[in-house]
């Protein structure tokens, strides 16, 4: 999930929207057909795709999954069991490639998963540590064009098995082996002051991380891609190389009616112990991780990561309403939302608090086809400016 940022808004607004009906083109013209596909008992999904974004360039990759559909079609999970392969590179020299094995509802009672990642995110953000890094238009220049940059190459495998408890209560236990490196780019930048005077964060060095994570959830969407009903609490503790890890959210669905939903989110982490850099970027959810504090997944109109600390408050609303609206088939959706969140920095406790809040809002366009598609593009503007967004599922 990539942005671009907008610095001429009426025309880069146009450009966004360009954009944006190209990405959902390609990626429903490409899915549809594969979609209806069935080998046996299994679904075959094969599709390549293709987006802009102004940090990354142009992004090319494709999708190959093999799917057991759920035996009873009102059930939340998406599938019973799912083997996918994701491979995708930009113009700009990043790469993702993910392997993942995925049982929600294969097991009654029981959620299993396992991924295996390779990735460079060849132009993520980094304006230093703290809630108030600052940002100015004109320090990017020619001689210094990534001035706001690093390049972060990782290598992770990930496993969590979750066990239905009672009703809608699950435990689950999480754990990962991540390998990080931070490099800087060519010319000035804000990470290659910090590592040029050593400060606190800022290593060019290999971080490996093993990391152990166990919690509770409280489930009762109904359904997990495209919740119209119900919450999603859940709460974790664990840890890793040098650091503790405690994270809580609660998300709550509403259908005042038939083709309105209504989402809230409110979500914390906090980092005890001496995290690394490598531990601040993302947010762990146990069954997700994503980037802090900044992006399509956490605070929409900045850049990814583009507040990071060793703690995080994040908050959200959305108003989804379907100006198309074929349940079991597709739904064509426009979003209204809110983000507002903040870090907090070396040092300071976490603590909740509607003080020193990032805020950004903006709109999307959501296409929902059967069962598990979702293509969601879009604007969001917050303090920095505005940016263009693309995902394949909802930020929360």
């Amino acid at each position: 999930m990539r942005t671009l940022r907008l610095s001429a808004p009426r025309r880069a607004l146009n450009r966004s929207r360009r954009a944006a009906l190209v990405a959902l083109a390609m990626v429903v013209a490409a899915v549809v057909p594969a979609s209806l596909r069935a080998q046996g008992g299994w679904l075959t999904n094969l599709y390549p795709y293709a987006y802009y974004s102004g940090i990354d360039g142009w992004w090319g990759g494709g999708h190959y999954a093999v799917t057991s559909p759920v035996a009873a079609p009102d059930r939340p999970e998406p599938y019973a069991a799912d083997l996918s392969l994701d491979a995708s590179g930009s113009t700009a020299g990043s790469y993702h490639f993910v392997v993942g094995a995925r049982a929600p509802a294969y097991w009654p009672g029981w959620r299993a998963a396992m991924t295996l990642t390779a990735a460079r995110d060849n132009r993520l953000g980094f304006y230093g540590l703290g809630n108030d890094t600052p940002f100015s238009s004109d320090s990017a220049t020619a001689t210094a064009p990534y001035f706001y940059r690093v390049a972060r190459t990782y290598a992770s495998v990930r496993a969590i098995v979750a066990r239905r408890m009672t009703g809608p209560v699950r435990v689950f236990v999480s754990a990962t082996v991540e390998r990080t490196t931070f490099r800087p780019l060519a010319g000035p930048s804000v990470f290659a002051s910090d590592l040029a005077r050593g400060a606190e964060g800022a290593t060019g060095a290999p971080f490996t991380d093993r990391a152990m994570q166990g919690g509770i959830a409280f489930d009762t969407r109904d359904d997990e891609v495209d919740p119209h009903r119900g919450v999603l609490v859940e709460g974790a503790f664990g840890g890793g190389t040098g650091y503790t890890r405690t994270t809580a959210f609660a998300r709550a669905y509403a259908h005042p009616t038939a083709r309105c939903v209504v989402a809230a989110r409110v979500e914390g982490q906090d980092l005890g112990g001496s995290p690394p850099l490598a531990s601040e970027v993302t947010i762990d959810e146990g069954e997700q991780e994503f980037l802090t504090l900044g992006g399509y997944q956490s605070l929409r109109g900045y850049d990814d990561a583009r507040f990071l600390g060793t703690g995080a408050l994040l908050g959200g609303l959305e108003v989804r309403y379907a100006v198309v609206r074929a349940p079991s088939v597709l739904e064509l959706k426009i979003v209204a939302f809110y983000d507002a969140g903040r870090v907090f920095g070396p040092g300071e406790g976490w603590r909740l608090t509607t003080a020193e809040l990032h805020h950004a809002a903006g709109g999307e366009l959501a296409l929902r086809f059967l069962r598990r598609t979702l293509v969601i593009a879009g604007v969001g503007a917050g303090a920095d400016g505005a940016l263009f967004l693309f995902g394949t599922q909802w930020s929360f």
